[in-house]
């Protein structure tokens, strides 16, 4: 069955970088489309990546455009958010979700995605 595991969430103060990982199994890795995603207490889930991995088409969040950066590794199975010039807002549980039928369209609507992993805190404070 199709799994997926993120890791790499911590604590960190504002302006720094964190890399975050979404390990995925249980499928043939590199031809579907995967994306980030993040939920605050209290607030909605909410898309901030996507990429389908057959090309690299990437698309993102306008509140994280030019901070944060998905990237791929078909070698691993693996997914990345790269997180950088970080905000007290970002602070959120992320996760990581695989559509495999997504027919080269990238997403970052939640109810276009059939897996999800279980989560990994990012918490950015001083």
């Amino acid at each position: 069955q199709v799994q997926l595991v993120e890791s790499g969430g911590g604590l960190v103060q504002p302006g720094g970088s964190l890399r975050l990982s979404c390990a995925a199994s249980g499928y043939t890795f590199g031809y579907n489309c995967m994306g980030w995603f993040r939920q605050a207490p209290g607030k909605e889930r909410e898309g901030v990546a996507g990429i389908w991995l057959r090309i690299g088409t990437k698309e993102y969040a306008a509140s994280v455009k030019g901070r944060f950066a998905i990237s791929q590794d078909n070698g691993r199975n693996t997914v990345y958010l790269q997180l950088k010039s970080l905000k007290p807002e970002d602070t959120a549980m992320y996760y990581c979700a695989a559509n495999l039928d997504c027919r080269g369209r990238t997403s970052l609507r939640t109810n276009d995605y059939d897996y999800w992993g279980q989560g990994t805190q990012v918490t950015v404070s001083s």
